[in-house]
């Protein structure tokens, strides 16, 4: 029997619309870049958020700017808000099978509102592909020996995803969407890029033995468009240039975009994802690389600097929960009792 006092919301995307505030006044512009070509967007990390798991996490991204402010709703621009949940390690049932190495999980979902278009409950494939990368590039980063016959999830929530942009979704050389909101293509490389991140400092946070740090990397490359400040200026005689941390909605041609897991301390990548068509790449004169090495290193690049704001953010929660620990430690003139 359906349950009568549960109202359900539409099941197709629903877009708040928009009035101008006169009919002399222009349209709304989209989004361009305003940052160099080897700037990262503004991150915003934050641990310790959920008292009830073992380790968690929020990260934010800046979202992107439009060129002129106006006084309609602008839904061009899009941001990354993720957070992340840690529950473990804990032990096994006696049904499974004994391992030596702790089994790791991860779940990631979309919230129903994180796209334009309503996300299903139900996890769908865009959703178990990105499940699979995660769990992929966390590997690499536990001390798994140290925890035999225990097991440690890792859930991921996207409470806004970045959406593909007139690249992907308007023929550009990314294809067609799939209709499944829009995060099949480009704006699906920044997700994974932030997951592993935001994973990263929650398994910190919960204290697991980890052997690095893993952070997340995206660089892609654009063709620069003929006119600045316009979208359909781009063609395929304009020249092309290699980004870091691309906005999908940022940019009217995107070629293709490479992701990466990388480990600063041991220099080692644990997730690799490449996408979209690398030939004649801009490189140094003389250069012995490839076109793909050419962008990984940039995505590489991009992962450093990711990991700069993840060591900031773990060391203001560690000196946190130092300042907590302080008033319970004993001094260095008091005497532990029972020590005589």
């Amino acid at each position: 029997m359906a349950d009568r006092r549960r109202i359900n919301p539409p099941s197709g995307p629903t877009i708040t619309p928009i009035f101008l505030a006169s009919p002399s006044d222009p349209p709304t512009q989209p989004p361009h870049r305003t940052r160099p070509p080897h700037e990262i967007r503004k991150i915003f990390l934050k641990t310790g958020l959920t008292p009830s798991a073992s380790g968690s996490a929020y990260l934010e991204l800046e979202p992107s700017s439009s060129p002129k402010p106006t006084t309609c709703v602008d839904r061009s621009t899009s941001a990354l808000k993720l957070t992340c949940t840690v529950h473990g390690p804990r032990p096994l049932p006696r049904s499974v099978p004994f391992s030596p190495h702790l089994l790791l999980t991860a779940h990631v979902k979309f919230a129903p509102f994180a796209s334009k278009h309503r996300r299903g409950y139900v996890r769908d494939t865009s959703e178990r592909d990105l499940s699979v990368h995660v769990e992929t590039a966390l590997r690499g980063l536990l001390i798994s020996e140290r925890w035999p016959k225990s097991g440690v999830d890792v859930v991921i929530t996207i409470l806004e995803a970045e959406d593909d942009g007139p690249a992907f979704t308007e023929g550009g050389s990314g294809g067609a969407g799939d209709g499944a909101g829009g995060l099949s293509g480009w704006g699906m490389m920044s997700v994974l890029s932030g997951c592993m991140t935001v994973a990263s400092a929650a398994i910190a946070d919960a204290g697991i033995d980890c052997s690095d740090l893993v952070s997340g990397g995206v660089a892609a490359v654009v063709r620069q468009p003929s006119f600045p400040h316009t979208q359909t200026g781009a063609s395929k005689a304009s020249p092309k240039e290699i980004v870091l941390d691309p906005c999908p909605s940022e940019h009217a041609d995107i070629l293709a975009v490479c992701v990466v897991g990388y480990l600063r301390s041991r220099d080692q990548i644990t997730e690799i994802w490449t996408r979209g068509d690398m030939e004649g790449l801009p490189g140094e004169e003389g250069s012995e690389q490839s076109n793909f090495e050419v962008l990984l290193d940039q995505a590489v690049e991009a992962a450093v600097s990711s990991r700069l704001v993840l060591d900031a953010a773990l060391k203001e929660a560690t000196e946190y929960k130092l300042q907590k620990m302080a008033p319970a430690l004993p001094s260095s003139g008091e005497k532990v009792k029972g020590s005589d």
